[in-house]
């Protein structure tokens, strides 16, 4: 099995599915310069906040516990081409821009997390209609809500809160049992 394949085979059983671009960049990471817009404290915050808007704290810690802004800003500096970077980048700005349209000109930062919640809620239904569309090509950027949930999931459920607080976790795992028997609000398993 290439590193691929098992990318793939955690995001299923992770309940999710990742693209095509996310795929690509984690196949192997390419020298290039860096995205300094990403690098602001600014940008980090707002990071920060979609992340913890799509993974909030519950009885286990949230995306901003992880740090998942900071797995997000390496991986699209360091293994992402230019053109998802620039999507990503241009995604950040949409975000603010659609807050300001929706909440009578608050940037995202300024609004509520339920106002947060509704806002990327609707941004996830149209990403899901940019995938479903009947015009699409196959060189078509992704969407850039694709790169933000994608990247959210995938650092959170790779790092030490995600993987040990919100999953089960056994740091040596013992025999294998094909059959387990699962109870109703059982955790995953890391």
């Amino acid at each position: 099995m290439n590193r691929r394949d098992a990318i793939r085979n955690v995001a299923i059983l992770m309940g999710t599915a990742l693209s095509a671009s996310t795929l690509a960049a984690l196949e192997g990471c390419k020298s290039k310069p860096a995205t300094l817009t990403l690098q602001t404290p600014e940008t980090k915050a707002l990071l920060a906040e979609i992340a913890e808007t799509i993974i909030p704290e519950t009885t286990s810690p949230g995306a901003k516990a992880a740090n998942v802004q900071d797995f997000i800003v390496l991986m699209i500096n360091d293994c992402y081409d230019e053109k998802a970077q620039k999507v990503f980048e241009s995604g950040l700005n949409k975000v603010n821009e659609e807050s300001k349209k929706k909440f009578s000109g608050k940037d995202f930062m300024e609004i509520t997390p339920e106002q947060r919640t509704e806002l990327l809620t609707a941004i996830d239904k149209e990403r899901v209609d940019y995938n479903k569309r009947e015009n699409k090509k196959k060189d078509d950027p992704a969407h850039y809500f694709q790169y933000m949930k994608e990247l959210t999931l995938l650092g959170y459920f790779t790092s030490e809160p995600g993987a040990t607080k919100a999953l089960r976790y056994i740091a040596v795992p013992g025999k294998y049992e094909g059959c387990v028997p699962y109870k109703k609000g059982d955790k995953a398993w890391a």
